[in-house]
C-alpha cells in the first residue's frame, strides 16, 4: 500500500505543478483562456499557487500524515471548482471533463493516504 501511495502521490505532484505552474506564473495563453471563462487574472494565479502548492504538500504527505490528507482535500476542491467553472462557460463536455484526471488522482491519493496512517 505505501508503495501505491509513493506513486500516486509523485503523480499528483507532477500533475499539479505542471498543470498550476503556468497559472501561477500568470502565462497569457492561460490567463486568456481562463479568462473567457470568467476567472479574473488575480484569481488564475491564486489558482495556480494553490495547485502547485498542493501537489508539492502532496508529495511531502508521504512523510508528513496530516499534510497528506489536508492537500488532497484541497487539490480536490480546486478541482470540483474548475468543473463548476466550466459547466457555467457552458463548455462542452470535452472541455468540462478536462480537470476529471486531476480529481481522481487527488482522490486517490487522499484515499491510499488515510488507508496508509
Amino acid at each position: 500500500m505505501f508503495i501505491a501511495l509513493v506513486v500516486v502521490s509523485i503523480l499528483v505532484a507532477l500533475g499539479f505543478v505542471l498543470a498550476g505552474l503556468p497559472k501561477a506564473i500568470g502565462n497569457p495563453a492561460i490567463v486568456k483562456e481562463l479568462g473567457r471563462l470568467g476567472v479574473s487574472p488575480g484569481f488564475t494565479r491564486i489558482t495556480g499557487t494553490l495547485e502547485v502548492l498542493g501537489g508539492l504538500g502532496t508529495l511531502a504527505g508521504i512523510w508528513i500524515g496530516i499534510l497528506g490528507i489536508l492537500a488532497p482535500i484541497g487539490l480536490i476542491i480546486v478541482m470540483i471548482g474548475a468543473i463548476v467553472t466550466h459547466v457555467r462557460a457552458g463548455d462542452p463536455a470535452s472541455q468540462t471533463a478536462r480537470p476529471v484526471p486531476l480529481l481522481v488522482l487527488a482522490l486517490a491519493a487522499l484515499i491510499l493516504r488515510a488507508l496508509t496512517l
